[in-house]
């Protein structure tokens, strides 16, 4: 009887094709998680932006005049917690205000999403001459009738 190579992987093969499985298996995974990071993070700045979006929406349907302040308040958006600093400046033109929504996570000083808005004021306010028109840059004010 003749004796031959026995015929498989040696035991040095097998390691290396187990170290380059694991090798593949953590990039996975680490792709996998930062990913998962990546969603969680999307979903925060999503329901942040709803927040702001709600707060500026109610601010438009409530036909207020808003004070140039800022003011703070809490909201709620999918269970979750949030704070928002609605910011109302003055622009070049009288009638019109500028509001800016920061909605923050409770305890942060950054904030999460961040919307800007111009508010128009359609009703007259007290003491103000009807059909006065707001100072226009010359541009505006030499254009065209409509």
């Amino acid at each position: 009887m003749r004796r031959g190579r026995a015929e498989g992987f040696t035991l040095v093969e097998i390691l290396v094709a187990l170290l380059v499985l694991a090798i593949a298996l953590a990039a996975t995974a680490r792709s996998l998680g930062a990913a998962i990071d990546t969603t969680a993070a999307l979903r925060e700045r999503t329901l942040a932006r709803w927040v702001a979006e709600d707060q500026l929406t109610e601010l438009e349907l409530s036909g207020e005049w808003p004070a140039l302040d800022t003011k703070e308040g809490k909201s709620t958006m999918a269970a979750r917690e949030f704070v928002w600093r609605r910011e109302t400046s003055a622009t070049p033109y009288p009638r019109m205000r500028r509001v800016e929504m920061s909605v923050l996570e409770p305890g942060a000083q950054a904030p999460v999403v961040r919307l800007t808005a111009f508010v128009e004021q359609t009703t007259p306010q007290p003491g103000a001459q009807s059909g006065a028109q707001p100072d226009l840059p010359a541009t505006e004010a030499t254009g065209a009738a409509r």
